[in-house]
């Protein structure tokens, strides 16, 4: 698996070109002005050689790094023989090799490459046998091991990198497709239910009240238009992928909704009471949330607790908005506190921002539902 580099292309490939040019003018410069002595006379032409394949390597080791670590290799010989500055130069072209070979080939082959070095440099080194002989034999090998070592620790770090933004890819799926499933449930559920009940009424007076009967499908289809609306913006997410521009088909609801939410529910048999203010700069996340949750709550009071009075009361606060919503029906016909999708749909709302929630029938009878949202203040006007 090739990893790709820790700097741009562009800037990384620069870097190479400067390195290898400052090595060729500064090794190249002494070798024409003689200023270096070899302890092994060599034909001049094989030093410029020697020097130009170290400047070779630099250049083809994000390339071709087998193949410039083994032309760096092959500089070591003659290099290190002969001494001067052109040990150091080839040592700099191998060690740079090395790197790129740990980087971006497996352990295994990596760790052939180090041991091919590892056995050019003692050999060197058992040349030149003398009382220091062994610890620079260690010094070279360690070099050669830390060039390794660096390469393929920065191997790791990429590829648990890698596996890191995998993840949070994953996650990010995830997170969205579970978005939708609650908005899913949210707007399905609220609209079936109005439809369900005004189908029951219009099925029950058909016959004796046909005005009422009519008035009925008149809100099943004005709630019937509205849901597909919504559906439609919904889909147009899944299709666009980025959420635009087919999820533009219509806008999020916000808290100025919830009246017409009220009306909707007041069709329903359910009179909803609005108290408090309906924050308008709230960020549109928060604002989401507190309108679905105040959605499915009233929902469940139309489904649950029969014909009756739902006060809604939301209160902002400082980076802090609530919502309590409170039914006087059927305690006992009421969605229990635990358990339903809605409720826990509501929950994950509400945990995503770190709140708090609370969801149970009354003493008296009837349900409370609260909610509390908080959020940083600077996300205010920044939708």
């Amino acid at each position: 698996m090739k990893q790709p580099s820790a700097l741009p292309n562009r800037v990384a490939h620069t870097i190479d070109i400067l390195v290898a040019l400052v090595l060729v003018v500064a090794v190249g410069g002494n070798l024409a002005a003689k200023t270096w002595t070899f302890n092994v006379p060599i034909p001049v032409w094989l030093a410029w050689a020697t020097t130009g394949a170290c400047a070779i390597a630099i250049l083809l080791r994000r390339h071709r790094p087998v193949t410039a670590y083994s032309l760096a290799l092959s500089t070591l010989i003659p290099a290190s023989l002969a001494g001067g500055g052109l040990g150091p130069a080839a040592a700099l072209a191998t060690a740079s090799a090395l790197y790129t070979t740990a980087l971006e080939y497996p352990r295994s082959r990596s760790l052939i490459a180090m041991g091919a070095g590892l056995v050019v440099v003692a050999f060197l080194e058992f040349l030149q046998l003398g009382p220091s002989t062994l610890a620079s034999t260690a010094l070279a090998g360690g070099g050669v091991a830390g060039s390794w070592a660096l390469g393929w620790t920065a191997r790791q770090r990429q590829a648990n990198l890698s596996l890191l933004a995998e993840s949070q890819a994953d996650q990010a799926v995830s997170d969205e497709r579970l978005r939708i499933a609650r908005e899913m449930h949210d707007v399905v559920a609220h609209s079936m239910s109005l439809i369900a009940v005004k189908a029951a009424v219009g099925n029950h007076v058909a016959e004796e009240q046909p005005e009422e009967a009519r008035e009925a499908l008149r809100v099943i289809e004005l709630t019937s238009r509205e849901t597909l609306v919504e559906l439609r913006r919904m889909l147009g997410v899944l299709r666009s992928g980025d959420g635009t521009p087919e999820a533009a088909l219509g806008p999020a609801p916000k808290l100025s909704d919830l009246r017409t939410l009220a009306e909707r529910a007041g069709q329903a048999g359910v009179r909803v009471e609005l108290t408090g203010e309906v924050v308008d700069e709230l960020p549109e996340g928060v604002a989401l949330s507190v309108y679905r949750i105040t959605q499915e709550a009233v929902t469940n009071v139309v489904k649950h607790a029969g014909p009756s009075v739902c006060r809604v009361t939301i209160t902002e606060g400082p980076g802090e908005v609530s919502v309590e919503i409170v039914d006087d029906g059927r305690g006992e016909g009421s969605a229990p506190a635990t358990g339903g999708h809605g409720l826990i749909g509501m929950r994950e709302r509400v945990a995503v921002y770190g709140g708090d929630f609370e969801a149970g029938p009354l003493p008296a009878g009837g349900f409370r539902v609260f909610a509390r949202l908080p959020y940083a203040v600077k996300e205010v006007g920044t939708r």
